[in-house]
């Protein structure tokens, strides 16, 4: 099988951001993009889906987090989208309900070259720290839009809004784990009968 591996580098007026992941990685993680929660939360995606990450954002953080934050999102699924190539092979669908202490968050994915973001969750309130909730989903909206996934994110429910957020990257994690693994039984063909994932 080809290396499932790829680069993007992306400069506007607002960010540089280098994006390298590795689908076929064991979860190692370079993360600096200024935004320490955010950080984290890179982490916890690089981690639990097995995506090597090594992703190194400048941004205009004197404005704000937003810029940072989305086009990291652009980014990453743009590098998502070039080491799946053709897609051949892929499970190409998963779903999970993830638990993570009193929350529990669910998400289901399709590599379906359809990008599309349904998002069914709500913070109680504006700020985790300094990070702005409203940008998890701004950054799940970017992956989806340029990785070509369709992604659904349900938080079924839930107290303590770091966790939310946690739930959402953690499962989005594991279902891209499932959805970009190898199937056996495909062996080679692109998992549609349209005969194309694009």
């Amino acid at each position: 099988m080809a290396e499932r591996t790829a680069e993007i580098s992306r400069k506007t007026n607002e960010t540089s951001v280098s994006v390298r992941v590795n689908i076929d990685g064991t979860g190692t993680a370079k993360i600096s993009t200024g935004v320490g929660f955010f950080d984290h939360m890179l982490d916890q995606l690089s981690r639990h889906s097995l995506i090597d990450m090594e992703i190194d954002v400048k941004g205009d953080l004197h404005i704000d987090d937003h810029h940072t934050v989305e086009d990291t999102g652009i980014a990453i699924g743009q590098a998502i989208a070039k080491a799946l190539g053709d897609r051949k092979g892929i499970t190409r669908y998963a779903s999970l309900d993830l638990a993570m202490d009193e929350t529990m968050t669910k998400a289901a994915l399709d590599i379906s070259g359809r990008p599309f973001l349904v998002w069914n969750v709500q913070f109680s309130a504006p700020k985790i720290g300094t990070f702005d909730t409203e940008l998890v989903r701004e950054f799940f909206q970017a992956l989806a839009q340029n990785a070509g996934i369709t992604l659904h994110i349900l938080n079924h429910y839930g107290a303590n809004n770091h966790h939310i957020a946690e739930t959402c990257f953690k499962a989005v994690a594991r279902v891209l784990r499932s959805a970009t693994e190898i199937d056996p039984r495909q062996a080679g063909r692109i998992p549609s009968t349209k005969g194309m994932l694009a």
